[in-house]
């Protein structure tokens, strides 16, 4: 008889699925690295805000988003997926992707994904821009605090984004459908 041995991978998911992380803290599963991140800064929430309430005034698609939605995004290793929590999900209304979720869902209807950097900047640079565009996420906005820009990566291909747009903070950048509006950044400053 062969018994086949979890992978490392495997391991590494069973531990993180049953990690208990401190009130207010949250756990990812990034590339085989659990990434346990402490309660964002006021400003970190600013940004948030200002991009959500943008998103609901003015999207031509009515939208739902959520602060703390856990997505299952696919890697190399089918077997197991990275477990990232964007700072923001937006959905289209119609598709109520929310109710009834489980924690964890996949990324089927999700519209953009939105970071604000943070302590670990590169992170959001680059591993979770992969995990997204591996996830077929057409749209990720990026804010990033420490460049004073945002840029907006789509056309996911191959694990990464085939196009991006940075404007700097106080300049407009423009969202397309669904969204199709100019999102202000005059507030970021």
């Amino acid at each position: 008889m062969v018994c086949e041995l979890p992978s490392h991978a495997e391991v590494v998911l069973e531990g993180f699925l049953a990690l208990e992380t401190p009130e207010g803290f949250r756990a990812e599963l990034i590339e085989d690295e659990i990434v346990i991140t402490p309660p964002p800064d006021g400003d970190h929430e600013d940004h948030l805000c200002l991009i959500v309430t943008e998103v609901i005034r003015k999207s031509v698609t009515d939208m739902d988003f959520s602060g703390n939605k856990g997505l299952k995004v696919p890697r190399g290793d089918l077997r197991v997926s990275n477990h990232v929590i964007p700072d923001s999900t937006f959905v289209p209304t119609e598709l109520r992707l929310f109710r009834g979720a489980e924690p964890w869902m996949p990324c089927d209807g999700v519209s953009m994904v939105v970071e604000v950097t943070s302590t670990k900047p590169d992170r959001d640079r680059k591993a979770k821009r992969h995990c997204y565009a591996r996830g077929d996420i057409p749209l990720y906005l990026l804010v990033d605090r420490d460049n004073s820009d945002v840029t907006l990566f789509s056309d996911p291909e191959n694990g990464d984004y085939r196009q991006h747009v940075t404007v700097p903070f106080g300049k407009q950048l423009d969202l397309p459908a669904p969204f199709s509006f100019s999102l202000e950044t005059t507030d970021f400053v």
